[in-house]
């Protein structure tokens, strides 16, 4: 199953390749002040691949926070983050919003909260290997 998102704008667009077709797509309501004001709601496939294009980089703001461990893709025209990233390691992990979806029914998302308070850096890091989309390019 191909999903595809984008910001409101278009300027950053993805395609998540989710095979097989899940019943329910997991999303997880992440409890940090960031995606709590921002209202993220994210999801990956640790099976996936994801391809995100940039129509204009330069409309584009990498924001960080707290541990500097992931990289909020922000929109700056239209505000909105539809893809965190994360080094680890050499390679790049993603998750995306769910909010960003065209075309899925809602109705499929099985929405989750979760909170990372008191996580450790070394445990951050090896829950999104394990759970993060690890197949990520990005092209223009």
């Amino acid at each position: 199953m191909a999903i595809s998102g984008k910001c409101h704008c278009g300027n950053v667009s993805f395609s998540l390749a989710w095979d097989p077709e899940p019943q329910e797509i997991p999303a997880r309501a992440c409890g940090c002040s960031f995606c709590t004001k921002h209202g993220g709601l994210w999801t990956s496939n640790p099976k996936g691949a994801l391809k995100v294009t940039i129509g204009d980089p330069a409309l584009v703001n990498r924001y960080q926070f707290g541990t500097k461990t992931a990289e909020f893709h922000v929109c700056t025209r239209c505000g909105i983050v539809p893809v965190v990233t994360s080094r680890i390691e050499g390679r790049l992990y993603a998750v995306v919003s769910v909010n960003a979806f065209e075309g899925i029914d809602p109705s499929r998302i099985r929405r989750t909260s979760t909170n990372f308070d008191g996580e450790g850096t070394d445990s951050r890091l090896a829950r999104r290997t394990r759970s993060w989309i690890p197949d990520v390019s990005f092209g223009s």
